[in-house]
């Protein structure tokens, strides 16, 4: 039986407690953080590790490998690439900015495939806005709602090309923040109708991608009460319904301080509000076995949503020269530079 959770660990491998926990529990997936990753052959021993552990060779390994300043595989094996905000800066049209990106996501899909990791938490699709926090800033492809989706899209392609899986965040939208949510829970005061000509458009464009990642922000025009992650009316008014996502729905992590509760509470009303799967991320053993005691067997329209994103990447990776891709990723780059 497998449970609707993912989880983590606390360093670069499983300790003995956190082996017997994955055994047991049967986590869904598995989310890799710096703390995780020293060299490609680690990082390979730990993912085949969890795999061998739950018995799924195709259970999900997921990493955030944005670029700048959130990449938790870089130098000397892996190679640092650019924010999302970089590639808005470049000469060209909005064309010849997309299939770079395109190509970046591409060269890291390959960089993940070869370590075992088959997801990428990729692209950020929030629009910022003027005073709100930086926690999002230069993680954003713009500041105009298209150019975030058309970005968004070839950035998600480019990932699906290499076999690697794509998820949309942070829906509906956490570009208006004035907080950070790894810390408050932020509060978006805003109407409606201006969320759906903005932060809801990039999210639209991609609603037809696998998976989909929660905000832990609070849209007081839709739900007073609740964050997106714990809202039945954000999930199934505004992500299923206006939105129109019908994928894999998954938290953003639940030990985020926007959140309020013990961890089984936010797992508990994350579930309640519609969401597939729940993500916890810190590395703590005691907090998710809390998780996993509220999360249910993955059934139902949530398995269903959970195969059909995994089938996404059940083929061979599209072919490229890697060489030559960096090459011309690295000469577009130092032309801004």
């Amino acid at each position: 039986m497998t449970l609707a959770f993912v989880g983590s660990c606390s360093s670069l491998a499983l300790s003995a407690d956190e082996a017997a926990f994955m055994r047991s529990s049967q986590p869904w997936g598995l989310i890799l953080f710096k703390r995780n990753v020293a060299a490609p052959e680690q990082v390979l021993r730990l993912t085949e590790s969890f795999r061998d552990l739950v018995g799924r060779a195709d259970a999900p390994v997921f990493v955030d490998q944005e670029g700048g300043r959130v990449q938790r595989m870089g130098p000397p094996h892996w190679p640092a690439y650019p924010a999302a905000a970089v590639y808005d800066r470049l000469a060209g049209d909005p064309a010849t900015k997309a299939s770079l990106i395109r190509l970046a996501t591409r060269l890291i899909a390959a960089d993940l495939a070869a370590v075992g990791i088959s997801v990428d938490c990729l692209p950020v699709l929030d629009v910022p806005v003027q005073g709100a926090h930086g926690v999002i800033g230069e993680r954003a492809y713009a500041d105009d709602p298209a150019t975030v989706g058309l970005f968004g899209r070839n950035a998600a392609e480019g990932l699906l090309a290499g076999a690697v899986l794509p998820v949309i965040k942070h829906a509906p939208g956490h570009g208006r923040a004035r907080v950070d949510s790894h810390v408050e829970l932020p509060t978006v005061d805003c109407a409606r109708q201006l969320l759906e000509t903005t932060d809801f458009v990039p999210f639209r464009m991609l609603r037809d991608m696998p998976i989909a990642m929660t905000a832990h922000v609070v849209y007081t025009a839709i739900d007073a009460q609740a964050p997106a992650t714990t809202s039945k009316i954000v999930v199934e008014d505004i992500i299923r319904g206006h939105i129109g996502f019908e994928g894999l729905l998954i938290s953003d992590d639940l030990s985020m301080q926007a959140l309020a509760g013990g961890l089984r509470e936010r797992a508990v009303a994350a579930f309640a509000a519609g969401l597939d799967v729940v993500l916890h991320c810190n590395g703590s053993l005691s907090e998710a076995e809390a998780v996993a005691s509220a999360a249910p067997e993955l059934a139902g329209a949530a398995q269903t949503r959970a195969e059909a994103a995994l089938a996404r990447i059940a083929r061979q990776a599209e072919p490229i020269d890697l060489v030559e891709g960096r090459a011309k990723l690295a000469a577009a780059l130092a032309l801004a530079a």
